[in-house]
């Protein structure tokens, strides 16, 4: 289904020119093969040089201009090199090392480690996420940053700690401790975070340790998984005239019936198979012209650069 998105123009230059008009709905591109969009974005290894614009939701959509954070950081360090997953817009940037820097200047944590961002133009990821599509969505690990710099190989092989004891469904205290805390608590802390999603179990320990200031668990949001990680969303940021919010959370801290309600789904017991597993349809590709006509535009601009040889990686 395609995405009819809203805005003010959208020009820039790479080695093609595309512009969109304020208010345009879609442009859809010539006829051509169907694409499947996963493989297209993800070839992609720099974006072209664009003005910076998160383009559509943070599950269909893509980001020009986006930046690439430094690996390494006075209190951060990034993960996973090889996946070409550590760029952004440049408000998600920014908000990091702020983030980073605030932890470690007002709350005596070491520094963070940063997992999966976006890709170089965002788009659907080859494995491992439906969102981090638009630039504004950041794993950060609960493990904080080591005192040593760590080698390429140790960014690859070093396993995210699982904080979650899987059949208690409650935090393991032996690794769960006030800096964990800290950490999401600041993190929720900027008015630019719409939401950040965490383990029921997680939601759960924060709301018991919160104490009377509550407010900064409204944004704090029970998912499947993230026993490892927490997933930060920002707002839209401004000047994003095609990005797509999410629906505002609920006004209350969400540790009440919202976060019973998940823990019976997670109780629940799973029902026995009856028979042999039946042989289950293969879901259907994203294609390239399911996602908005900017992002389209935006693949065509840094495939032409690559070809050129001019993509503005920075």
């Amino acid at each position: 289904m395609k995405q009819k998105l809203s805005g003010a123009a959208f020009c820039a230059f790479a080695t093609v020119v595309f512009c969109f008009a304020a208010g345009a709905e879609n442009v859809t591109a010539p006829a051509a093969e169907p694409r499947e969009a996963k493989k297209a974005f993800g070839a992609i290894k720099a974006p072209p040089a664009l003005p910076p614009q998160a383009i559509g939701r943070y599950d269909l959509g893509c980001v020009a201009g986006a930046q690439r954070i430094p690996v390494n950081g006075d209190a951060w360090q990034a993960m996973r090199l090889s996946r070409n997953r550590y760029w952004g817009h440049p408000a998600l940037i920014s908000y990091i090392e702020t983030l980073a820097r605030d932890v470690k200047r007002l709350d005596g944590l070491p520094g963070i480690l940063v997992g999966d961002m976006a890709q170089p133009i965002g788009g659907p990821l080859l494995g491992g996420h439906a969102s981090h599509q638009s630039g504004i969505d950041v794993d950060l690990w609960y493990n904080l940053m080591p005192a040593r710099i760590l080698s390429a190989e140790e960014r690859e092989k070093f396993a995210a700690t699982n904080f979650v004891d899987q059949t208690t469904l409650e935090v393991d205290p032996a690794r769960w401790t006030d800096a964990q805390t800290k950490l999401v608590k600041r993190a929720a802390s900027y008015p630019e975070v719409a939401r950040i999603f965490v383990h029921p179990a997680i939601k759960k320990a924060l709301c018991d340790s919160a104490g009377g200031d509550r407010a900064w668990l409204q944004k704090i949001r029970p998912w499947y998984k993230h026993d490892d990680h927490l997933h930060v969303r920002l707002n839209c940021p401004a000047g994003s005239h095609g990005c797509v919010s999410q629906p505002a959370t609920k006004a209350d801290d969400g540790c009440g019936e919202e976060l019973d309600t998940w823990f019976r789904k997670l109780r629940a017991p799973r029902p026995k198979p009856s028979g042999p597993p039946k042989p289950q349809p293969k879901p259907k590709p994203m294609l390239v012209t399911d996602l908005p006509g900017e992002c389209q535009a935006l693949l065509d601009a840094a495939e032409s650069a690559e070809k050129a040889g001019t993509p503005g990686a920075r």
